[in-house]
């Protein structure tokens, strides 16, 4: 692995000027490096941050792809990472008009990276040199501690997916400016909600009223506003100082409060065990954003890689060699996802909507087909709209704001169902639904949607930790439940209480497998039997390794 010569990286260069023509908005300083296929293979475990703590499971995924690349040999097209600088890698054997490509998709993903709000919280400092340090700090703790180093990463890797990534955020991207009391928050959010239940007529009368207090005296304005309520309300003081006393410190995720309130951790001899906790988590919320906005990120770097490539003056007759690796690249399949394929249609289709004017209201409430097909007041704000879902947008709002049926229809877009052909013992699929609501329940579906775990207060003594888990239809991962709970309850030093749903279906077990296999009895839309499905709330306890389960 070494850094590109000087003259790819004046080409490189005169990329970023075009893309900063254009409106893309990103630090000037990078790092670009030509690998072979092989040096991808050893970073790709590593989520591409050469400086990541080393761990066993790394290992085990380097020989996986080296496997799978002496079967598949592939050539992948880059990798960028989040870091200060920005660090990209490019293969050995692709030629300048490849890199120009490349490099104008790598400024795009730089874009996103620097500008949209759900990486807020990496814009401050520069992971590859705090990696390094964790790094070293591991390999010290290893030469010390053994193989029980990689115990403790293996425990609280097991429950990494439930950081409070959005808590960060939220102290991060709240501005100063609006900053609220506690006091405030109480009274707005629970007092005049949940305790007065007041209506909402009410309800605004007191916000309008503070907001008078705050502009007749900025600096006494809250204390003004609160002498009234106080006056009125006289229970308000008494109510306000037990839910602080109750509710005073900030949210904890799972390995913040092993971390706070743990007996076996905050022993002395094993203190050491936080730091490689602590590690744990902050790498997991590094690469949060990353999971919750790959179509985003995708689409964007390539809706910026064909923009710019195609107006290069540069590559003047390799037209019809883009193409081909474009076409690759952002193909839409019939059947599955492609990130890029998606994310790149979605950008085109709002900016083309955003120029047209569709996005108003007098478009939304028109029926006609016809109608809507011809409406176009030429706003030509759609550029800078885009930049505007760039910023502020995750896969989620973006796929369920944006994806309407007129993006369906225009893209031949359906969900395809799978059933079995019982004359050929074949499986077929078929068009199932061409609904928007039903590609757009389809995309959702397959996001990164981790289990929400909060800690019950109230069971949770000093011996015994009591997890909730907050039911959303979507049982947890049988298979995983009882080596998660074993890891948890070594980090707690005491037994474990995890409280969820699970399915219960009417008809049997066998019957189901049968039915699933061979003829439908009664049939779905899809082919497939109807069953009810009931649901029961059960209790997992782990106590000294031995796990239990019992209905509740």
């Amino acid at each position: 692995m070494q850094l590109i010569d000087q003259r790819t990286k004046d080409i490189m260069e005169g990329c970023k000027e075009r893309a900063r023509d254009a409106g893309l908005k990103f630090q000037d300083e990078t790092l670009e490096y030509i690998v072979t296929n092989r040096d991808l293979l050893e970073l790709s475990p590593k989520i591409m941050i050469p400086t990541l703590y080393d761990f066993w499971v790394h290992d085990v995924e380097v020989l996986r792809e080296k496997g799978k690349y002496e079967l598949y040999p592939s050539n992948p097209y880059e990798t960028v990472i989040n870091t200060r600088p920005p660090i990209s890698f490019y293969n050995d054997n692709n030629p300048d008009w490849l890199n120009v490509m490349i490099f104008y998709h790598v400024i795009g993903h730089i874009d996103f990276f620097q500008n949209n709000l759900f990486f807020r919280h990496t814009w401050d400092y520069d992971f590859t040199g705090q990696a390094l340090s964790d790094k070293r700090i591991i390999a010290k703790l290893r030469a010390e501690k053994g193989r029980w180093v990689d115990y403790i990463i293996e425990f609280t890797r097991g429950i990494d997916n439930l950081v409070g990534y959005f808590d960060e955020l939220a102290v991060l991207n709240r501005p100063k400016s609006h900053s609220t009391s506690s006091r405030m928050d109480y009274y707005f959010d629970v007092f005049l909600q949940s305790i007065k239940k007041v209506n909402i007529g009410e309800y605004i009368k007191e916000i309008n009223r503070f907001n008078e207090c705050m502009k007749q005296t900025p600096e006494l304005g809250e204390q003004t506003f609160f002498a009234d309520v106080t006056q009125k309300h006289p229970e308000f003081d008494a109510l306000f100082r037990k839910h602080m006393q109750e509710n005073g410190k900030p949210p904890f995720d799972l390995i913040q409060y092993l971390l706070e309130n743990s007996e076996f951790l905050n022993k002395e001899e094993n203190k050491w065990m936080q730091t490689v906790i602590e590690v744990i988590r902050n790498t997991s919320i590094f690469f949060q954003p990353q999971i919750r906005t790959k179509i985003m990120n995708e689409g964007w770097a390539s809706y910026w890689h064909e923009e710019l490539f195609l107006k290069d003056d540069r590559i003047s007759g390799h037209e019809v060699d883009f193409a081909r690796v474009n076409s690759g690249v952002t193909s839409m399949p019939r059947v599955g996802l492609n990130p890029y394929a998606l994310g790149l249609r979605m950008f085109q289709y709002i900016e083309e909507i955003a120029n047209k004017g569709k996005l108003s209201i007098e478009f939304k409430s028109l029926r006609d087909a016809q109608s809507r097909e011809e409406f176009n007041r030429n706003t030509n704000s759609g550029r800078d709209y885009i930049f505007n879902v760039r910023e502020n947008l995750s896969d989620f709002t973006f796929i369920n704001t944006f994806i309407d049926q007129d993006f369906i229809t225009r893209h031949n877009l359906f969900v395809a169902g799978k059933r079995l052909n019982p004359d050929r013992m074949v499986w077929e699929y078929y068009v199932k639904s061409r609904k928007a609501e039903d590609y757009r329940e389809m995309i959702v579906d397959q996001l990164y949607h981790p289990p929400h775990i909060t800690i019950d207060p109230y069971n949770t003594t000093d011996n015994t930790l009591y997890l909730i888990h907050k039911f959303e239809e979507k049982p947890l991962v049988q298979e995983y439940i009882g080596g998660v709970l074993m890891g948890i309850e070594f980090l707690w030093g005491g037994p474990v209480h995890l409280e969820t749903h699970e399915v219960v279906s009417i008809s049997s077990e066998q019957a189901q497998r049968y039915f699933s296999r061979f003829l439908p009895a009664k049939a779905g839309e899809d082919g497939q039997p109807e069953s009810e499905v009931k649901w029961r709330k059960v209790l997992y306890t782990m106590k000294k390794r031995k796990l239990s389960k019992k209905a509740i």
